[in-house]
């Protein structure tokens, strides 16, 4: 089992700067990949940005230039540094980690709140 412990959500203006941190126990391998997806009210969950354990990096098209994607693989914690945030960015960040054992195993942490407003 891996367990998934978020922090950093919040309330920021439009324009501004919010860092999302995760950390991750358990039974981690060594080559994963880990993320963050967002669900914003009556919306699907959607990818923002992953990053694999051999640093590489994926971002959904909304946020590339805007947001980035980083990890501690000694840590096993993954950041996601948010800058020019937008309205449209407000939604529970959920952080995730995959990884391929007998099977492929989705790990997902409890969501954090994150809202855009002025």
């Amino acid at each position: 089992q891996v367990q998934l412990v978020e922090s950093g959500g919040g309330l920021v203006q439009p324009g501004g700067s919010l860092a999302l941190s995760c950390a991750a126990s358990g039974s981690i391998f060594s080559i994963n990949t880990m993320g963050w997806y967002r669900q914003a009210p009556g919306k699907q969950r959607e990818l923002v940005a992953t990053i694999t354990s051999g640093g590489f990096t994926n971002y959904v098209d909304s946020v590339k230039g805007r947001f980035t994607i980083s990890r501690d693989n000694a840590k096993n914690t993954v950041l996601l540094q948010m800058n020019s945030l937008k309205p449209e960015d407000t939604a529970v960040y959920y952080c995730h980690l995959g990884q391929s054992g007998t099977r492929w195993y989705d790990y997902w942490g409890q969501g954090t709140q994150v809202t855009v407003s002025s």
